[in-house]
């Protein structure tokens, strides 16, 4: 007995002293403080890693329906104000409205058209920033006994310890881990990917548990479920910035030299079959005597006038039938109706 006593004040020493992710957040939630449009970050983490100019714009999915249960049963709402937050005081981009505020946004235009506004409020079309970039974000818990060892603590040695104990016991699952996924919007190429984690261990258990997240809300400033998520988040952001932060630009607006090899490889898509009717996607265009340019022409054609597959293929040009006979027409020329 006097052994495990031994063992167990040591365990309570150990707790009571501040770990890495406590030294972040001071005792508090880990994403603190504000962010302004000039990226200026107000009371920001300093292990927050940043960039020195933003890379573009960028939206933050909402949690799906899986996850949101998840989050729901540890008491916890959306946590896409945290990200937001996070991303804004890291000043790598210009964070958009893309969640719940889109619907207001939305209706002050639908006021706008009808006719509710003042004239002068300049508010409709044409207004509103494009994405350059979406982040995916999701969360998995561990919840492999997470208070077995709150509640030997508090049984055995009662007291400060059991209040010390609580704490260690209170918290629900014993692991977050979250990933981030940045995509490209316009060509939905992934841009990067990162995974980041915290645990129960991670936080000092001696100090008193402070919020630092009232704007966040969703439970992320004042549950110990809720630090633990935002440390995961703030370390998954951190990878996520440290990857893209010395790239001069992130944009994939194509797919690489192997890809666009696969595809010229690869059947060619909404092609037409033999037996198929085809229009010419213009006027003018030349049904040829042989698969090559300037072989004499069979017919000029419509975009009105019809031409039937017959199956082959050579050079970029299809065989067809049309009404003055059999010819070559270039398959780009080409469409189905």
């Amino acid at each position: 007995m006097t052994r495990t006593r031994s063992l167990l004040l040591a365990a309570i020493a150990l707790l009571a002293l501040p770990a890495l992710a406590q030294t972040l957040g001071k005792g508090g939630s880990l994403a603190t403080g504000g962010a302004g449009p000039d990226g200026s970050a107000q009371g920001a983490n300093d292990q927050l890693e940043r960039c020195d100019s933003p890379k573009g714009t960028l939206a933050v999915v909402e949690p799906q329906t899986q996850m949101q249960a998840n989050l729901q049963r540890y008491g916890l709402g959306s946590p896409t104000g945290v990200i937001r937050m996070l991303v804004q005081q890291s000043n790598c981009f210009q964070v958009v409205e893309r969640g719940v505020g889109m619907r207001n946004m939305m209706q002050e235009r639908a006021l706008g058209q009808s006719g509710e506004l003042q004239s002068d409020q300049n508010i409709g079309k044409g207004q509103m920033v494009a994405a350059d970039f979406i982040v995916t974000p999701t969360v998995v818990f561990s919840e492999n006994n997470a208070g077995g060892m709150g509640g030997a603590i508090g049984g055995l040695l009662g007291g400060r310890a059991r209040a010390l104990a609580g704490v260690a016991g209170g918290l629900k699952f014993k692991q977050a881990e979250t990933s981030m996924l940045l995509v490209d919007s316009r060509s939905g190429i992934q841009v990067a990917a990162a995974q980041g984690s915290a645990e129960k261990a991670d936080f000092a258990i001696g100090g008193a548990v402070l919020g630092g997240l009232s704007a966040a809300g969703g439970g992320y400033s004042n549950t110990n479920e809720g630090k633990v998520v935002v440390a995961s988040f703030l370390d998954n952001w951190n990878n996520i910035v440290r990857n893209i932060r010395n790239n001069p630009s992130l944009v994939q607006a194509k797919a690489g030299a192997a890809s666009q090899r696969n595809a010229a490889m690869s059947v060619r898509a909404n092609a037409g079959a033999a037996g198929d009717v085809m229009y010419p996607k213009i006027n003018g265009v030349k049904v040829l005597r042989q698969p090559r340019d300037g072989s004499g022409d069979v017919q000029t054609l419509s975009k009105a006038d019809e031409v039937l597959l017959l199956g082959e293929e050579q050079n970029g040009f299809v065989k067809v039938t049309s009404s003055r006979g059999e010819g070559w027409v270039k398959a780009i020329l080409l469409s189905k109706r």
